[in-house]
């Protein structure tokens, strides 16, 4: 959701970005989003799978050893799953072990509200920076849409930009900064020097 969001804030102050790195971002073409598809049409009329999420854990550790053998947190690196572990939580209200930073029922939302966004297009006719959309693996025709590797940004996207162009990575998950972290923090050094 980074690279929606910062679509939309680069439209909305300009003077604040000398150029934008999105990647594999969560932006579909002009068409789903006129289709107006009902948000629950795309999980057979289920809410989103992240408001199912587990939202108790005893402690960090306990959500470490859980996810490092489970996908799609097993393909990560290593440093980043604990890294997710320790600071993706909050101790429990109730005093009682740790919960979820972000409450899985409003993670859900926000993904469901950036499907109804048909306006991130203009604001990305508006942005005037340097534009490097970044996307993973192709889904393919028969997708599960329980499987969040694979890309949900439209192939046209970078097209989009005054000022896009697109690196296509066809070998690398949605999942990219954090499976391969260096090689992004190499792309991020070489567009910030750019």
């Amino acid at each position: 959701m980074g690279g929606h969001a910062m679509t939309e804030a680069a439209a909305a102050e300009p003077q604040r970005f000398a150029r934008l790195l999105l990647i594999d971002p969560v932006i579909a073409s002009p068409e789903e989003y006129a289709a107006a598809t009902p948000h629950t049409a795309w999980f057979n009329g289920q809410s989103h799978p992240t408001a199912k999420r587990r939202n108790h854990w005893a402690s960090a550790d306990e959500m470490f050893e859980r996810f490092k053998k489970r996908p799609p947190f097993s393909s990560w690196d290593r440093d980043v799953l604990h890294d997710y572990c320790t600071y993706g939580l909050l101790p429990d209200p109730s005093g009682e072990g740790f919960v979820l930073a972000c409450p899985p029922e409003f993670e859900a939302a926000v993904y469901m509200a950036s499907r109804s966004n048909a306006g991130v297009h203009a604001s990305g006719r508006a942005v005037d920076v340097p534009v490097l959309v970044v996307r993973a693996m192709e889904p393919p025709p028969d997708r599960d849409w329980m499987d969040f590797r694979y890309s949900p940004t439209w192939p046209g996207l970078a097209n989009q930009f005054r000022r896009g162009r697109e690196l296509y990575l066809p070998d690398q998950t949605h999942f990219l900064p954090m499976e391969q972290p260096q090689f992004v923090a190499k792309l991020i050094r070489d567009e910030a020097s750019g």
